[in-house]
């Protein structure tokens, strides 16, 4: 099973970062994709990734950590492409729900990653909240070579012209709850090349966490739901997201 966007580096997991690691590979939870969120966090990101089995990083500066990016941030980030040969560029993209972000730093920020990941041959994981169309419409203009839609909750004509793009679109905890109506609909109606299994911990927690810290061992639990949801067996639909996060990110 593999968890396509886990922030195991966060400050959340100092205390315990190996048990939570241990915990989700005797769940059966053997590949996490570790994505970057700021420059400054870049080193603990390698030491994380290299100490723990079965995790990979991207590198990437997150919407909600552009406003204190430095001048040199994006600088920094290629020479980390260059240096460290990433699965992907990420978490990248745009936040329109928090205000004070400013949209048109932001979108600065967002190209320019953009161009990196064109330039490195590398898919980006992307962060899309209330800013889906935005995002799309950068998406279009400069031409990466696919990624994922990181926690999709978009519409369905929204989640085709991802995929038109060549991106796998992301879900996890939000899909455990019987009110997010839209997200468990895409979940299981989506087309089975389409989706990918995330846990975003520590964020986003499924249902029964009640709104506790997420972790990548709550990733089968999460599976099993989203399986019910598309009448199909916990076996086949983590024998298909696996294969649909490979061929986003090859073999690792």
């Amino acid at each position: 099973m593999i968890d396509t966007h886990c922030h195991l580096d966060a400050a959340e997991f100092a205390a315990d970062r190996g048990a939570v690691h241990a915990a989700a590979l005797v769940a059966g939870v053997s590949r996490i994709i570790v994505p970057g969120v700021a420059v400054d966090g870049f080193d603990r990101l390698k030491n994380t990734v290299s100490s723990l089995s079965g995790c990979r990083a991207a590198y990437g500066i997150h919407p909600l950590y552009v406003p204190q990016a430095g001048a040199d941030d994006l600088a920094i980030v290629r020479d980390w492409l260059v240096r460290e040969q990433p699965l992907a560029v990420g978490e990248i993209g745009l936040d329109f729900y928090v205000d004070r972000n400013d949209p048109v730093r932001q979108t600065l920020f967002f190209v320019e990653q953009l161009k990196l990941a064109r330039e490195f041959d590398l898919p980006v994981i992307l962060h899309v909240r209330r800013s889906i169309d935005a995002v799309l419409k950068e998406l279009r203009r400069i031409r990466v070579r696919g990624g994922i839609a990181h926690a999709f909750n978009g519409s369905r004509q929204q989640a085709d012209e991802f995929i038109k793009l060549g991106f796998k679109l992301g879900f996890g905890g939000a899909a455990t709850y019987a009110g997010s109506t839209r997200i468990r609909q895409l979940a299981a109606t989506l087309p089975d090349e389409a989706i990918v299994l995330e846990t975003d911990a520590p964020d986003i927690p499924p249902a029964w966490l009640n709104r506790g810290r997420n972790a990548p061992a709550e990733l089968p639990r999460i599976a099993a739901e989203i399986a019910g949801l598309r009448g199909v067996s916990l076996a086949a639909l983590v024998a298909q997201t696996s294969a649909n996060a490979r061929a986003v990110f090859g073999d690792f």
